[in-house]
């Protein structure tokens, strides 16, 4: 019976789960590093936990994140371009710092100790951004009239410094929380491996009640409230979300850290360099593995070997000296088969993660281009100004609606047509999202060419006012995005962490983060690349301070246009990818 067809009858009740240990079979520790039981570690016992603190640490990030072009434009007085360019640097980097944290959780630390160690950092960074925000000397000056004085450099050194402390507190945390709340299920058990996919979802779900919370709530409080208090309530929920995590810390459990997979795979590039000259058997058995039943790698299974990229298998071909002298241990020279297969899975990975950096350019046009395509449009509903940055909140409740659809109403119907354990795939769920993207942003350079028609016909055009037209168009655009969150950042959650070797997965989850900082990037370029051409020759360009006399949508229209053809070679991609397989 195959793995998915276990799957699914599992789900639907018409497969008993068989009797085996009353230990985890995954190699799972309790925090002294005794072996855990099953019945009182792990599962959705432990869950809550980890839910609530990332539930918490994203309403802190959001909390800052969703208002920051805001906070840039009216405190800080930068111009449109120049803040949207900040904040997808700092969102960027923010999902680079992930590789750092990973490298220490998988190598050094571990998970726990890792997200304990980097929430501390995040912590101080958010009390310095609202003490940034609250202390007189360290606030900009306000603007008088039309006259506002720029920030001095201490001001902004004091500001962005909390502001990157942040950055790196999340380098700790994003690779590692999810994969820790995945590692609480057991993946030899049936049962669990099953119940697994639906953590990845709930995981999603408290993440989007935290940015709800921020991007309604917490944005209205720094509009209204003031950015002290605004910065301080998201500061407040990063040390409960620092509590939270810690009361869980009896029913964890925790995987052993392996060593160093940069070092690893590193080692199997020199050794298959070194044995260049060595043909590779035909046979796979006479490639070398250790012969005890674990992998020689701390905390991994082993893993069967596949027959693409040959070449490196010459990492774990044994020499003529080897077979005769015994010495089977000098990683630089001889590396295991699971080794080898390590590195191939990154290799294969590859075009698969690539892909994702389009839909994050994409993503990242909600805290940046939708905010202040929103602050030139008519905020009031009736008699309440409803922030351009509160828009968000219908991305949030989105993903509110649509996990519980899909886990509950998708997969279930899927499952039917598919005979998938989990509905979908993970590559089909990531497509379907990548698809989802392009219906977004075209939606957003239709709202764009209509406020653009309406502010033409009233001759607003040389004024930088907002048009007539109310900011609830926004909301479908909105809504698609969120519909594409869930499945393609989810996909990319379960996708890289179930085929990541098991030594590696906060570094593939960290892979899977490094997509959302390249595509923060990515925007930056974009946005500085059609304002350098769109402004030759002294035009105005299609994203002017005054959005009226631009064309935001023809840079929608570009994003559109580069989504479709991402989605195109992900298909293709997706066609060629073969999935890993453990011993």
């Amino acid at each position: 019976m195959g793995r998915h067809e276990e799957e699914r009858l599992l789900l639907e009740g018409r497969l008993t789960e068989p009797e085996g240990s009353l230990y985890t079979g995954d190699g799972s520790v309790d925090v002294k590093g005794n072996p855990v039981l099953k019945s009182n570690t792990g599962t959705w016992r432990a869950c809550p936990f980890i839910l609530g603190n990332e539930c918490c640490e994203r309403l802190a990030y959001y909390g800052i994140a969703t208002n920051l072009v805001s906070y840039l434009t009216k405190k800080l007085h930068q111009g449109n371009a120049s803040a949207a360019r900040n904040v997808t640097t700092w969102q960027g980097t923010c999902y680079l710092t992930p590789l750092i944290g990973a490298v220490l959780a998988d190598a050094y630390w571990g998970r726990y100790w890792t997200i304990a160690i980097f929430s501390t950092i995040y912590f101080i960074g958010m009390c310095t951004l609202t003490l940034s925000a609250s202390v007189p000397s360290l606030e900009p000056v306000e603007c008088v009239g039309a006259m506002c004085p720029p920030a001095t450099p201490s001001q902004y050194a004091f500001f962005f410094i909390g502001l990157y402390l942040i950055a790196l507190g999340t380098g700790g945390i994003k690779p590692c929380v999810s994969s820790f709340g995945a590692d609480q299920f057991d993946d030899t058990d049936p049962k669990e491996r099953v119940t697994k996919g639906s953590f990845f979802n709930w995981f999603y779900f408290s993440i989007n009640i935290g940015a709800l919370v921020s991007s309604s709530l917490i944005v209205w409080i720094q509009d209204n409230r003031g950015w002290g208090l605004g910065f301080g309530i998201p500061a407040l929920f990063m040390g409960v979300a620092i509590i939270s995590f810690f009361l869980g810390t009896p029913l964890y459990r925790f995987q052993k850290p392996g060593g160093s997979p940069i070092t690893r795979m590193c080692q199997v590039v020199v050794a298959s360099f070194r044995k260049w000259s060595l043909p590779v058997p035909i046979d796979s058995s006479l490639l070398y593995e250790t012969p005890d039943k674990e992998s020689a790698i701390k905390g991994s299974r082993k893993l069967v070997h596949t027959e693409e990229l040959k070449c490196l298998d010459k990492a774990a071909v044994l020499s003529p000296i080897e077979n005769s002298t015994g010495n089977y241990n000098n990683p630089w020279r001889l590396c295991t088969v699971t080794q080898v297969e390590e590195l191939k899975i990154l290799i294969r990975m590859f075009p698969i993660w690539a892909t994702g950096i389009v839909f994050s350019a994409v993503y990242a046009q909600m805290s940046t281009m939708f905010v202040e395509q929103g602050m030139m449009m008519d905020t009031r509903i009736g008699s309440f100004i409803v922030p351009a940055a509160s828009l968000s909140a219908f991305d949030v409740i989105s993903v509110i609606f649509w996990v519980p659809v899909y886990d509950r109403i998708l997969v279930p119907i899927a499952r039917k047509f598919t005979n998938q354990g989990r509905g979908f795939t993970e590559l089909q769920r990531m497509g379907i999202g990548l698809f989802l993207s392009v219906l977004c942003m075209s939606t957003a350079a239709l709202v764009e060419t209509k406020r653009l028609d309406i502010a033409t016909s009233l001759g607003l055009i040389d004024q930088n006012t907002p048009v007539p037209i109310s900011i609830l168009w926004q909301i479908p655009q909105y809504f698609l995005l969120g519909a594409a969150e869930v499945f393609t950042f989810i996909g990319q959650l379960e996708f890289f962490y179930d085929q990541s070797p098991d030594a590696m997965r906060s570094l593939c989850s960290a892979l899977s983060l490094l997509t959302t900082s390249l595509g923060n990037y990515l925007s930056s370029f974009i946005l500085t690349l059609v304002t350098s051409i769109t402004t030759r020759g002294g035009q105005l360009g299609w994203i002017p301070d005054n959005l009226n006399q631009g064309h935001l949508d023809r840079y929608f229209w570009v994003l559109a246009g580069l989504s479709f053809v991402n989605m195109v070679v992900y298909i293709f991609c997706a066609k060629l990818y073969k999935s890993k397989a453990a011993t």
